[in-house]
């Protein structure tokens, strides 16, 4: 069973960071790309950022370049979004998701997994 479980969400106040995790199961983690994407309250989804299945291409949203970082640890079969110098703004659910191939604009083709989110809350 494929199965992406994001955690590491939680209450930050503006300026701070957090890592997040997506652990990933079920499927041959390096044959994917995944993406990270999030959803404010009363706000559409929107990708944040986006790692290749070769490691070799990261993209990200221009709301968070310079600020967040995607990594990825096959061995562990997971990947990470580290969110520095968070603002109100970033607040939202963030969930991840695997797929074919990153776009430029943080899309992700042939995304058919859905983590359940992990909701990240940043205070003024």
């Amino acid at each position: 069973e494929v199965q992406l479980v994001e955690s590491g969400g939680g209450l930050v106040q503006a300026g701070g960071s957090l890592r997040l995790s997506c652990a990933a199961s079920g499927f041959t983690f390096d044959d994917f790309a995944i993406g990270w994407f999030r959803q404010a309250p009363g706000k559409e989804r929107e990708g944040v950022s986006c790692i290749s299945e070769s490691l070799d291409s990261t993209y990200y949203a221009d709301s968070v370049k310079g600020r967040f970082a995607i990594s990825s640890d096959n061995a562990k079969n997971t990947v990470y979004l580290q969110m520095d110098s968070l603002k109100p703004e970033d607040t939202a659910v963030y969930f991840c998701a695997r797929g074919w191939v990153c776009y430029s604009d943080v899309g992700l083709s042939g995304t058919d997994s859905w983590g359940k989110g992990t909701l990240v809350v940043v205070s003024s």
